[in-house]
């Protein structure tokens, strides 16, 4: 019972996170130039910067024998509440009906290829 509650303050966190991601998008998307920008930026941001965070963790919590609850809490809670796999899927789909499928075909290899590297890369940065 006590690993659903670290899942649960960290789910909380990782949301509020990526709300804010949102919201300063949207804010930079105020300005005429941005408008018309098809690319899903906050999504792709977040779920880059999730996967280079879970891997953080989990080569943190390896080397510095962090416990299982503040593992939970970080990987499956924080980063499982600040990604947005479902997210990336819809706007997946929303720009394959309305015809853009070269945004979809960059969006969908930019995401994959970057969250690897970024999952990849503080494994490497620690060593």
């Amino acid at each position: 019972m006590k690993e659903l509650l670290y899942i649960f303050v960290g789910g909380g966190i990782g949301s509020v996170f990526r709300y804010i991601v949102s919201m300063i998008w949207k804010h930079i998307t105020l300005h005429p130039d941005y408008q018309d920008i098809l690319f899903p930026w906050p999504t792709f941001l977040v779920n880059v910067l999730g996967c280079f965070i879970i891997g953080l963790f989990y080569h943190c919590s390896e080397r510095w024998g962090l416990s299982p609850e503040m593992r939970l809490l970080l990987t499956t809670g924080l980063c499982g509440g600040f990604t947005t796999f479902s997210t990336f899927s819809y706007e997946g789909i929303s720009l394959l009906t309305s015809g853009h499928y070269i945004v979809y075909g960059v969006y969908l290899f930019l995401s994959i290829l970057f969250g690897l590297l970024a999952v990849l890369t503080p494994i490497y940065l620690i060593r």
